[in-house]
């Protein structure tokens, strides 16, 4: 009985752009009612900058200390090569020398 008294919705075509945007603008509006804001409306120093300007200051005092480390004034230096002397021809009776050397 209760269904014969009511009037049947219309019929609604859902080609309309409206049909569309209001829900998404009430969607929106109700998102903004519902949470509070998580950023401050000013920037905060402490929370922002220091940290930053922190790493950047551990980073140069490492970058630094590694080239300190690795400057070349602090190891020794290298020991130069004696230059041997080549003729090009062999002195006669090497070869049994080695030989005996070998044996």
């Amino acid at each position: 009985m209760k269904k014969q008294g009511l009037a049947s919705p219309p019929p609604r075509a859902w080609t309309r752009i409206e049909d569309y945007v209001v829900p998404l603008i009430r969607r929106a509006r109700a998102r903004r009612r519902m949470k509070p804001r998580t950023q401050p409306e000013a920037p905060r120093l402490l929370l922002s900058t220091v940290p930053f300007l922190a790493l950047l200051a551990a980073l140069a005092v490492l970058a630094v200390a590694i080239m300190i480390a690795a400057w070349p004034g602090s190891q020794p230096r290298p020991q130069p090569r004696p230059v041997q002397h080549e003729e090009g021809v062999a002195a006669k009776g090497w070869f049994q020398e080695a030989q005996k050397e070998f044996h």
